[in-house]
């Protein structure tokens, strides 16, 4: 065993009891104090039994009540209230999907926004069956921009990224009934299906929640992360830090959050101009740091190694450090509570998005047309108030771990090929990956996704479930704020490897590689569904047959229901922390956990005792190998 040492969630938790000291002295709220307002929590509610899509109710389902005032049984109104969640889900992933397919269409050689991987586009352009022989990058960038923005409105058809799945899950989608067509359709859909005097048949909600999860993970998120590729480049991995000291008390410290990473690119582009480091300085800072919460900050830590301040419930304590000069977002996963919160600080909160338009905030819309101007216009705002921080607020907590990331499906290709012994033995496939998990130096593989949830103590399930994972020879791949929570930890840092049984420790010293490795943003779960179906390609099985599992032990999104759909749907069985409001039927809590097996070769696992989560993923990994005979 080596020097390594973990940063533990009792560390953490201790760092912000002290910044919670902070702010009790300037009277701010925080989360954990409105999470006891809020407790207990409607069962109603948690159940899913309560409906409120007419004004003749609200209703809710009791024993001396079975049915709605429109007649409609408990399991009818579960139904609906989960594809509900669906839709909401699927409109949000994918409306980030488009907003970078239209920012493609602005895409100039001499603009705020350039083509930096050409070789990924021409790959996708020839793969839609676009012409590039000779064609100006550009031109292309641009057809591809409207052709990419045409999956949303279609009128016939289904999805272009389907073909990238196996021939067999493309079969079971369309003898399902659940291929997913355009994507705006598949939310419409899903809308209509669970208004007033529509379906309210069990079957039928769930075959929709699974048809619109793939209009995102197979349709909007896939525009967003493929396209992000073609205009920010294609992750590779790089070496960063991870929570809330990579702040600098001397530096002029702004935070980016959100999703979107046209808007934190430019943030970062404009950072590094030295006009504004010297503008910095003349303000009396030493310099400029950028760091990052939530997804927003996955992107920019994979494509330029900037830090990762926190994850999803980490977003107040940047604000309560009172070393934080902006805190900049764009859409989704944003605290309202940031507006006065930061009233209590120097902090500018500043919302750029007319999609998440917030009380308290500095509004300065962001397009694509007015990038860069917009971009100098907040970072200009974050230095010249560097000079009204309070020193007597400032406390940075002392604590940061190396990581490595940006392991996108080319990234995890490439470095698989650095495990085979030659030159000659490198085939650009997942081939060197099956081998490890045939001959039993690995045992499988998880998908660890999601949020993190007051319901669970957060970030402690995402890292006790990794610890054992690895420790058992099973590799992780993370997105989101799961990823960070294992960056926080120091499970993305490459001595971390010491945490492994003895197959997978000598996988990562081969590869040089962390056990848990870092695929990117919650949009960019649609990676995992390219490894697994060139994985199923390269291995001649089905996805289904693979000892893979997905795990979201602390979601608590819609967005966090579509991509559970997405995944359960592509063929892996994935296992919940958190109950996503269905035990209140049998019948759509029976269909998700078992029913949906018989369309789609996978189904869900809803396990609240994370020991016996974790167990429950290790049991299933082993039954799909004894099934494989390996």
């Amino acid at each position: 065993m080596g020097n390594f040492k973990m940063t533990t969630v009792e560390e953490m938790e201790a760092a912000t009891n002290r910044l919670l000291e902070t702010g009790a002295k300037v009277g701010a709220d925080a989360w954990q104090f409105r999470v006891k307002n809020q407790t207990p929590h409607c069962k109603f509610g948690e159940q899913g039994v309560c409906c409120r899509i007419c004004s003749m109710g609200p209703c809710r389902i009791t024993p001396k009540a079975p049915r709605g005032i429109c007649g409609c049984d408990v399991h009818g109104i579960v139904g609906r209230n989960y594809l509900k969640f669906t839709a909401g889900g699927a409109a949000t992933h994918s409306d980030h999907g488009r907003e970078i397919c239209n920012t493609l269409g602005h895409a100039a050689p001499d603009g705020a926004y350039q083509v930096k991987d050409p070789a990924k586009l021409i790959r996708i352009a020839k793969e839609w069956g676009v012409e590039t022989e000779g064609r100006d990058i550009y031109d292309l960038a641009h057809e591809m921009s409207e052709l990419a923005l045409s999956e949303y409105g279609k009128n016939h058809g289904v999805s272009r990224w389907l073909k990238r799945a196996p021939q067999h899950t493309q079969d079971l989608w369309h003898n399902a009934g659940i291929e997913p067509r355009a994507i705006d359709r598949e939310v419409s859909c899903a809308l209509h299906m669970s208004h007033m005097g529509c379906s309210s048949k069990p079957e039928a909600l769930i075959r929709q929640s699974l048809r619109n999860g793939l209009s995102d993970g197979w349709g909007g998120s896939m525009c967003g992360t493929e396209f992000s590729d073609v205009l920010f480049g294609t992750p590779k991995p790089i070496d960063t830090e991870a929570n809330l000291g990579v702040m600098v008390a001397e530096n002029v410290n702004i935070v980016v959050h959100g999703h979107d990473p046209s808007l934190s690119e430019m943030i970062c582009e404009v950072a590094d101009d030295p006009e504004m480091i010297a503008y910095a300085k003349e303000m009396g800072a030493k310099g400029i740091t950028i760091s990052g919460v939530c997804c927003t900050s996955n992107e920019v830590a994979m494509r330029r190694g900037i830090p990762m301040a926190g994850n999803f419930l980490q977003q107040e304590n940047v604000v309560l450090t009172g070393a934080c000069e902006a805190i900049v977002v764009d859409v989704q996963c944003i605290f309202p509570a940031l507006g006065p919160l930061s009233k209590c600080f120097h902090t500018k909160f500043i919302t750029t998005s007319p999609i998440a338009q917030m009380p308290d905030s500095e509004y300065i819309e962001f397009s694509a047309g007015s990038a860069l101007e917009k971009a100098k216009q907040i970072v200009k705002m974050a230095i010249e108030n560097f000079k009204n921080r309070k020193p007597d607020l400032v406390y940075i907590p002392d604590m940061k771990q190396k990581a490595t990331v940006g392991y996108s499906v080319e990234a995890i290709v490439k470095t698989l090929d650095g495990v085979t012994n030659s030159q000659v033995d490198k085939t650009g496939t997942t081939k060197p990956l099956i081998d490890c998990i045939t001959s039993g130096v690995i045992r499988g593989a998880v998908a660890m996704v999601g949020c993190n949830n007051p319901k669970i103590r957060p970030d402690y399930a995402h890292i006790e479930l990794m610890k054992k994972l690895i420790a058992n020879d099973i590799i992780v791949v993370a997105s989101g704020c799961s990823a960070q929570a294992a960056a926080k930890a120091g499970l993305m840092d490459k001595a971390a490897k010491d945490l492994c049984g003895a197959g997978l420790k000598r996988v990562c010293e081969l590869a040089d590689i962390p056990p848990v490795l870092h695929m990117g943003s919650c949009v960019d779960i649609s990676r995992m569904m390219i490894l697994v179906a060139e994985l199923a390609k390269d291995s001649g099985l089905n996805i289904s047959q693979l000892p893979v599992v997905g795990c979201a032990p602390e979601w608590m999104s819609e967005k966090a229901v579509s991509i559970g759909n997405y995944v359960v749907a592509t063929g892996i069985d994935t296992f919940l922390g958190v109950d996503p409001y269905v035990s209140g039927s049998s019948e759509i809590s029976d269909l998700l956990t078992n029913g949906v097996k018989e369309w789609v070769e996978a189904s869900y696992t809803v396990e609240k005792d994370i020991e016996k989560l974790v167990d429950k993923m290790i049991e299933r990994i082993e039954e799909k190998r004894t099934a494989l005979g390996i």
